[in-house]
């Protein structure tokens, strides 16, 4: 009897820098409105979402300034590196962002870039507010003691 293979989560692109610069509050998952290049191109591994963000337009989110590089072999199909890409989110989800980011001051920073199980694209975006100098400095102070402490355990 064959097993079925495992279904796995691929990550294609990452946004390191997000947990360092900010507080995350509350995760969504959305599906990307993309291209048929833009996905070869995904699939090929090669994307960042380092400087990019989400903001809102019309009732509806956007994804700004992520880079998808051109597929070798689109032609004159290709797509633009950087063009605005929709979100897909529920309207509650959608109003739910758009409400932190007016009325509390909020960002919205994109995590990462992933393939789920399905074979789908999709983003994991945040909502988060920003982390000043000092934050950043105790953050690294903590994590700094939790190595220490770890390496002083495993030495009993």
């Amino acid at each position: 009897m064959a097993k079925k293979a495992e279904l796995v989560r691929t990550v294609v692109a990452q946004n390191r820098k997000a947990r360092h610069n900010y507080f995350i509050e509350e995760t969504f998952e959305a599906g990307m409105q993309l291209t048929g290049t833009e996905v070869k191109s995904l699939r090929g591994g090669r994307s960042s979402i380092a400087e990019s963000y989400v903001t809102e337009a019309g009732g509806e989110a956007w994804l700004v300034n992520a880079d998808i590089p051109e597929y070798p072999g689109g032609n004159r199909f290709n797509h633009e590196r950087k063009r605005p890409r929709k979100l897909l989110l529920h309207r509650k989800q959608i109003n739910t962002l758009i409400g932190a980011i007016q009325r509390q001051g909020r960002t919205v920073v994109p995590l990462q870039v992933y393939f789920n199980e399905q074979g789908r694209a999709k983003i994991e975006i945040a909502l988060a507010s920003g982390k000043q100098a000092h934050d950043k400095r105790q953050a690294i102070k903590d994590r700094d003691w939790q190595r220490q402490r770890a390496r002083l355990l495993s030495r009993r």
